[in-house]
């Protein structure tokens, strides 16, 4: 447990509720980087055998979600009340089942997708054998203005305080914060999701489309869950370029053959300037802390 003072105490626990998103197809054929077309499963929907944890190079998919991905309006994704599900489902929220057969069956946030608008939801093997496309689930929106009293300077959205203190974090002199990441990416790499305003939703893409690049940095090795840390980005109001930032952020769906996208990150952390050190620590990922996906524990 981190000792580092925050306002906790004083988050709102705001209740959203969505239902199971369905799987979609964008095209019959999409076009890779390299002018290649491809027709693979994409997002969305009820997905078996992929989980947190999980390697994100190792499917044959774009822009895959593990586990659970939910919505609440799927004909207004841009609407206030989808945007607001979006908002206050935060990284280690409770997520419970309220109807069907899985109904009163629990499992935890583990990020948002921009574009679909989908937060994506570990659940147990046993919960996903009962659960069907159109039942309700409940989150309790928890995180969002979580913030360290005495690091005004970083910011952090879209995660719930008790994974926080999960997390390798460590304080050091001249008010800087050392955080576990599984690696460093830098800003150039970033691509899909770079601009846009709304850090409490949506994703931004690591492109991976130069294997020099991909070996370089470890890439390949990356797996949804992760933590990992871009160099140069400032995400304190919007996604931007900003020489000494560094931003933290979650690993939330699988690499993507498109032109400017691969594995997609959520912004959970970010300074504008380098108080903020990323640190190589391998426990750095979701389904670790939490014993949720590849760890969750079989009964």
């Amino acid at each position: 447990m981190t000792k580092l003072r925050t306002n906790e105490n004083h988050l709102v626990k705001i209740a959203v509720q969505g239902r199971v998103a369905n799987a979609a197809q964008f095209a019959e054929f999409e076009v890779a980087h390299d002018g290649k077309p491809f027709a693979l499963p994409s997002t969305g929907g009820i997905v078996y055998n992929v989980k947190t944890g999980d390697n994100v190079f190792e499917w044959v998919g774009d822009h895959i979600e593990p586990g659970v991905s939910a919505i609440l309006d799927e004909e207004k994704r841009g609407s206030r009340a989808n945007m607001g599900f979006n908002f206050l489902a935060c990284v280690g929220n409770l997520a419970r089942i309220v109807s069907g057969d899985a109904k009163g069956h629990k499992g935890v946030v583990t990020g948002h997708h921009g574009g679909v608008e989908h937060v994506t939801i570990d659940f147990a093997e046993s919960t996903l054998a009962k659960l069907n496309i159109d039942d309700k689930i409940l989150i309790e929106g928890f995180g969002q203005g979580f913030g360290l009293l005495d690091y005004p300077h970083i910011k952090i959205y879209n995660l719930d305080p008790a994974v926080f203190h999960k997390m390798p974090v460590r304080m050091r002199p001249g008010a800087a914060v050392e955080i576990g990441v599984t690696t460093v990416v830098p800003a150039e790499l970033m691509g899909s999701g770079m601009g846009h305003n709304n850090i409490g939703t949506g994703d931004c893409d690591i492109m991976t489309h130069d294997p020099e690049a991909v070996k370089k940095y470890g890439l390949d090795k990356l797996c949804f869950g992760d933590f990992v840390a871009v160099k140069d980005h400032d995400h304190s109001y919007g996604r931007t370029f900003r020489k000494g930032a560094v931003t933290i952020g979650i690993v939330v769906h699988s690499n993507s053959t498109l032109a400017g996208h691969g594995p997609g990150i959520s912004t959970v952390m970010t300074c504008s300037d380098n108080r903020l050190k990323p640190v190589i620590d391998p426990r750095s990922n979701l389904a670790k802390l939490l014993s949720i996906g590849v760890y969750r524990k079989k009964k």
